[in-house]
C-alpha cells in the first residue's frame, strides 16, 4: 500500500536501496519515453524522485526538456514544473544509468510479420544499459512480453557481469497497466503487479511502486507477472471477438446486437458487457494474446481460442468495407469512385494513438477498391496510408454533404453527431455513436 512500511531487507545493498526508496532519494532512469514511460516518469517525479528519461527519439527528448507534453493524459503544467525543478530530464544517452538506483525499461515490443515476438527493442535497451550498470541497482522490465523474458533474456545478460541477482543486483517484472484516455483510473490508483527473480527483488520492487500507487500486488515470479498482463488483454480480445461474432449473427436474425448486449448487462452478476466494433487496435489487445500463444506453442500447446478470436477481430475491417459497399449498392451507387469520409482513425476514442488502428486497414482496403477516401480526426492531423500522406479533413456541413458515405470508425466526443446525421446522405456507424439520435434512421447503417 502507498505509504505503508517498507519491508526489512537482508543484504547491505538491498538495505541501502530500501532506504533511498523510503526517503525518495533514489535516482530513477526510465528507458523509453512513449505513453507508458513518460507517464511513469511524471508520476515518479511527482512522488519526489529524481528521474532521467532515455529515448532514441531526439524529438521526444527535446519536447520533454522543453516541458512540452506529447501524451494527451499528461498535464503540461505538471511536466513543465518537474522539468523546471530539474526533477525530470531527458536524453538520448544512457550514461545517467551510471548513477541510477532504479532502471525501468518501457520500450515497444512489436510482433514480426510471422507473429513472433520482436525482442529487438528490449535487447537494444539492455545492451545499451550494460556498460553503466553497477551493484545495488534495481532493474524493472515493464514492456509487455512473453512469459520467461525477464529470466531468460535479461537475467543471463546481467549475470554475465558477475552480478548475483538478489544479493548485489535486483531484477523484476511489473506489467504496465495504463489506459489512455481514462481519467478515472491512473497510475495513482491502478494496482501494480510485481514479480521479482528473488523475494528481495520482489520486495524492493513493491517498495518502489508503493511510492506512486495505492496498491501493489506481489506474485511469485517474473513469469507469473508477465502472464498476468497477457491474460488481461487476452480476456479482452476474446470477449471483443464474441461481441463481433454476435453482431454478425444478429444481422441474420434482424436483431439489434447493441440492444441485446445492453439488456444482458442489466444482469448484476455473471455478465460483463463488451461491444462490437471495427476490430481491435492499440499496442496491447491485437498483440499481447499472440505473445502468449507463441510461447506456449513452443512448449507444445496450441491456444485455439486465442487464434480464433484473433481471426475474428482481424476480419472485421474487411467486413466493415463490405457494409459500406452493400449500403452504397442499396442506393444504386458503386463503391468504386465513391467518396468515403472516415470519421476517427485513432484506435480508441479521444486518444492520439493510431498504432494498429483498424481504421488504417479499412482505409487501405477502401483505396484498394478504388474508393476516394478522406478522413477527419482532431487527434490525427496527418496519416500515412499506402505510402502517401493524408491531412485530416475539416468536419463541416459542406464536407459531409459532398460525401457519398460517412463511415464512423472511432467515436470521438468532439464530433458533432447531430450535424453529421442531419447532413449526411448515408452513414455507416460501426460504433453505434448515433444511438441517441432518433431522426434520420433510414440513412444510418449500424454493425
Amino acid at each position: 500500500m502507498k505509504g505503508s512500511p517498507i519491508p526489512r531487507m537482508t543484504t547491505g545493498l538491498s538495505e541501502q536501496l530500501n532506504e533511498k526508496l523510503r526517503t525518495r532519494n533514489a535516482h530513477v532512469v526510465v528507458v523509453g519515453l512513449g505513453y507508458v514511460g513518460l507517464s511513469l516518469a511524471v508520476a515518479l517525479g511527482r512522488a519526489g524522485f529524481t528521474v532521467s528519461g532515455v529515448d532514441v527519439d531526439l524529438e521526444r527528448v527535446s519536447l520533454v526538456n522543453a516541458g512540452v507534453s506529447y501524451v494527451g493524459d499528461i498535464d503540461q503544467h505538471d511536466l513543465r514544473s518537474l522539468v523546471g525543478a530539474a526533477q525530470l530530464t531527458a536524453s538520448t544517452s544512457f550514461d545517467a544509468s551510471a548513477r541510477a538506483d532504479v532502471v525501468v525499461i518501457a520500450v515497444p515490443t512489436p510482433l514480426r510479420k510471422s507473429k513472433e515476438p520482436d525482442m529487438s527493442f528490449i535487447l537494444s535497451a539492455v545492451d545499451s544499459l550494460l556498460p553503466w550498470l553497477h551493484p545495488g541497482q534495481l532493474v524493472v522490465l515493464e514492456s509487455t512480453t512473453y512469459p520467461g523474458t525477464t529470466e531468460e533474456v535479461l537475467q543471463p545478460r546481467l549475470e554475465a557481469k558477475n552480478f548475483t541477482i538478489g544479493r548485489d543486483f535486483f531484477l523484476a517484472f511489473s506489467p504496465e497497466r495504463v489506459d489512455p484516455g481514462n481519467t478515472q483510473f491512473t497510475t495513482a490508483n491502478i494496482p501494480k503487479v510485481v514479480g521479482g527473480v528473488t523475494p528481495i527483488c520482489t520486495e524492493l520492487t513493491a517498495a518502489f511502486y508503493g511510492a506512486i500507487t495505492e496498491r501493489v500486488h506481489q506474485v511469485s515470479s517474473p513469469r507469473a507477472a508477465e502472464t498476468v498482463k497477457l491474460l488481461e488483454n487476452t480476456f479482452r480480445s476474446v470477449n471483443i471477438a464474441l461481441a463481433n461474432e454476435l453482431a454478425l449473427a444478429c444481422r441474420t436474425l434482424r436483431v439489434d446486437p447493441w440492444e441485446v448486449i445492453e439488456a444482458a448487462a442489466t444482469k448484476p452478476f455473471g455478465f460483463m458487457p463488451f461491444f462490437p466494433g471495427p476490430g481491435t487496435g492499440g499496442h496491447c489487445i491485437p498483440l499481447d494474446p499472440l505473445y502468449f500463444a507463441w510461447k506456449v506453442r513452443s512448449n507444445g500447446f496450441e491456444t485455439r481460442l486465442i487464434a480464433l478470436a484473433d481471426d475474428i477481430n482481424r476480419a472485421m475491417p474487411r467486413h466493415v468495407v463490405s457494409m459500406v459497399s452493400d449500403a452504397l449498392n442499396d442506393r444504386g451507387r458503386s463503391l468504386r469512385g465513391a467518396s468515403i469520409l472516415v470519421l476517427g482513425v485513432t484506435y480508441k476514442r479521444d486518444v492520439n494513438d493510431v498504432r494498429e488502428s483498424p481504421a488504417l486497414e479499412i482505409m487501405r482496403i477502401l483505396e484498394e477498391k478504388r474508393a476516394r477516401v478522406r478522413h477527419s480526426d482532431p487527434f490525427a492531423p496527418e496519416l500515412t496510408i499506402q505510402g502517401h500522406k493524408m491531412a485530416t479533413t475539416p468536419l463541416t456541413s459542406e464536407t459531409i454533404r459532398s460525401t457519398n458515405c460517412v463511415l464512423i470508425v472511432t467515436d470521438h466526443r468532439a464530433f458533432d453527431y447531430a450535424m453529421i446525421a442531419r447532413e449526411a446522405a448515408l452513414i455507416v456507424d460501426v460504433r453505434n455513436a448515433l444511438r441517441t439520435i432518433s431522426d434520420y434512421r433510414n440513412k444510418i447503417v449500424t454493425l
